[in-house]
């Protein structure tokens, strides 16, 4: 069976504690015929399959080694939903009833270890062959979320939300507002309105306001004369300038002063301002972008910030989810800061280990994105094996140190959310043993693997 430059390549996942089998099958592919992706444990294909479709999945029984029951239910789960995908089983010497279970579970062969090069391509060509020529990838059509979109990557509930809510924002000129915590993105929800409008040809000026001292921001923003005040040497233009025609992101925009506030009033009603020092008026129909990660109504109800600004600002809101209510979406923005730093740092990192993740699912993360970011940066930099393991994590994650035994809930949180913080608290409890568990939380195996599936735990 030949694979031309016309045709699709083979996609091919195998689980491994090891990445020899990866490689070897990258050789045997060399005419780059093959896709061949790795995964340390069982636990995380799922995922994979939720993302792409894949023709082979090639499982050793030394990745049952934790959890043999674990492993056969995932096989069957695979199986089920997509009855498309060949499983290959390599067994080890002695581990025949593993096999014997394997293929009532739903693998289309097995073949005992050492297998030759020879042997083993010849095992993925017959079964490729041998493939259905119906079904789909369940995982898929259940899904069909947006996982990337511009910067971001998420496909929760919320984050599906934003998507939806930046491209009705693009769609306008009115002025949005972005609020949310420290790290949650508002920066890029900033870049992404800007880029699926259709100003995109245009500037992207973005001007973080809180790290401007006080007596700056006002010839920051409108620029100013020559001799307007001590220092000004020469005349400047302001930011609002340099947006025309574009985007003007104003960040920590609960920052500016009185003064301000009431220039950025009348710039916003009438599209025009003076720069400081100047008589002529300066038109500008620059598409406003405010941000912020204080509460501006409780900053206007002290007297902090004006309130007819503030009504001007918030004619269209976004608000940027914290990660700790981005469920499922930490596993993939591990997944993409890990390939990101493991080229920073020049390392082969393969995946992170179970436990790891249920100590990162569990963490509050108070500073959301930023923080994961810097976590998996900080983790990558110290490994020196192939899975990040729970002892490369900063102190604050090590097991025993940080996971309450008591949670409580604010009245009016759907049963949904409920569940799945359950669940996940009952994994990090157990250092992620699925029947201690699922013994932890009064419900069966098989109950327990139907709500990780439901909840996009990993």
């Amino acid at each position: 069976m030949k694979t031309d430059s016309r045709q699709e390549k083979i996609r091919i996942i195998a689980v491994d504690n090891s990445s020899d089998l990866a490689a070897r099958l990258r050789t045997l592919f060399k005419d780059n015929s093959a896709d061949v992706h790795l995964e340390p444990s069982i636990d995380r294909v799922l995922e994979k399959f939720e993302s792409s479709p894949y023709d082979i999945l090639i499982v050793t029984s030394a990745s049952f080694e934790q959890d043999r029951t674990d492993g056969l239910q995932m096989l069957e789960v695979i199986t089920a939903n997509s009855p498309m995908t060949q499983i290959l089983f390599l067994v080890e010497p002695g581990d025949i009833g593993t096999a014997m279970s394997a293929l009532k579970a739903g693998t289309y062969q097995y073949a005992k270890l050492p297998i030759s090069d020879k042997e083993l391509k010849l095992l993925i060509m017959t079964a490729l062959e041998k493939r259905p020529v119906y079904g789909t990838n369940l995982f898929l059509e259940t899904k069909r979320r947006t996982v990337r979109f511009e910067e971001f990557i998420g496909q929760s509930e919320v984050m599906q939300t934003v998507y939806r809510q930046i491209r009705q924002a693009a769609a306008t000129d009115i002025p949005i507002l972005l609020m949310g915590e420290t790290g949650t993105g508002k920066d890029l929800a900033a870049q992404a309105i800007h880029k699926q409008s259709e100003r995109n040809n245009g500037p992207y000026v973005a001007v973080n306001l809180g790290a401007l001292p006080s007596e700056l921001v006002g010839s920051e923003l409108f620029g100013h004369e020559k001799g307007a005040f001590t220092g000004a040497l020469t005349r400047r233009e302001g930011k609002f300038e340099e947006a025309r025609d574009g985007t003007i992101f104003l960040d920590e925009i609960s920052t500016v002063d009185q003064k301000v506030q009431v220039s950025l009033l009348r710039l916003i009603e009438h599209k025009k301002f003076h720069r400081l020092g100047g008589k002529t008026t300066i038109s500008t129909d620059a598409r406003l972008v405010a941000a912020s990660n204080q509460n501006l109504p409780n900053l206007v109800q002290q007297g902090i910030f004006r309130k007819d600004l503030y009504y001007r600002l918030d004619v269209f809101r976004i608000v940027m989810p914290p990660l700790r209510e981005r469920g499922g979406d930490i596993v993939l923005l591990i997944d993409e800061f890990l390939k990101r730093f493991n080229e920073s740092f020049q390392k082969s990192i393969l995946g992170i280990a179970p436990e790891c993740i249920s100590l990162l699912e569990v963490y509050d993360w108070p500073g959301n994105v930023r923080e994961l970011k810097n976590v998996i940066q900080r983790s990558v930099l110290v490994c020196e094996g192939e899975v990040l393991l729970p002892s490369h994590l900063p102190p604050r994650f090590r097991p025993g140190k940080r996971i309450p035994t008591k949670v409580t809930f604010e009245l009016g949180t759907p049963l949904n959310e409920v569940e799945r913080e359950m669940v996940v608290r009952a994994l990090a409890a157990t250092d992620n043993n699925r029947k201690q568990a699922a013994d932890l939380l009064g419900i069966s195996r098989r109950a327990l693997y139907n709500k990780l599936r439901r909840h996009n735990i990993k």
